[in-house]
C-alpha cells in the first residue's frame, strides 16, 4: 500500500530529489557554454529552481541571468535550445523518460530585494520601532 503524504500538494522526495539533479545537469551544460543560439552567446543564465510534475515528466525550471533579469528573447532561446537541453538531461540524469523542460524567470530575487527597500523606509522603521516585539536592527544577530 503507498504512503499517504502529511500534506497531498507537497512534492515526493523523490520528485526533489530529480528535479535537484535535473539543476545540476542544466547548470553544467550552461557553465559550458554549449548553447549555439545567437541570443544566449556570452549569456550567464543561472538555473536557480526546478520544478518536478508527479510524473517527472515535465521540468519547469526557473532562469535568472547574473544582474539582471532575462528577458523574453533569453526566454524565447532557451525554449529553441529545449530539444538539445532534454537530450543533455537525459544523458546525465538516468530516467525512464527525458523530462520536457519549461522555462520561467525567476523573480524571487527581485521580490526580495523589493520588500527590503520597502522595510528601509522611514515610515515602515518607525511603526517597526514602536513595535515592543520587534527588535531594532542593532538587536538583531
Amino acid at each position: 500500500m503507498a504512503k499517504k503524504s502529511a500534506n497531498p500538494g507537497a512534492p515526493s522526495q523523490r520528485m526533489l530529489r530529480v528535479a535537484e539533479e535535473v539543476r545540476h545537469a542544466l547548470s553544467a551544460v550552461f557553465m559550458r557554454g554549449e548553447l549555439h543560439d545567437p541570443d544566449l552567446d556570452g549569456r550567464h543564465i543561472t538555473v536557480t529552481e526546478v520544478r518536478a510534475s508527479p510524473d517527472l515528466k515535465h521540468m519547469t525550471c526557473f532562469v535568472a541571468a547574473l544582474g539582471r533579469a532575462v528577458t523574453p528573447e533569453e526566454l524565447k532561446a532557451l525554449k529553441r535550445v529545449q530539444p538539445y537541453l532534454r537530450t543533455q538531461v537525459a544523458r546525465a540524469v538516468r530516467l525512464k523518460f527525458a523530462p520536457e523542460m519549461h522555462f520561467q524567470s525567476d523573480t524571487a530575487l527581485d521580490y526580495a530585494m523589493k520588500i527590503d527597500a520597502v522595510m528601509r523606509r522611514p515610515e515602515v522603521q518607525q511603526d517597526l520601532k514602536a513595535d515592543p516585539g520587534v527588535p531594532d536592527e542593532g538587536e538583531r544577530s
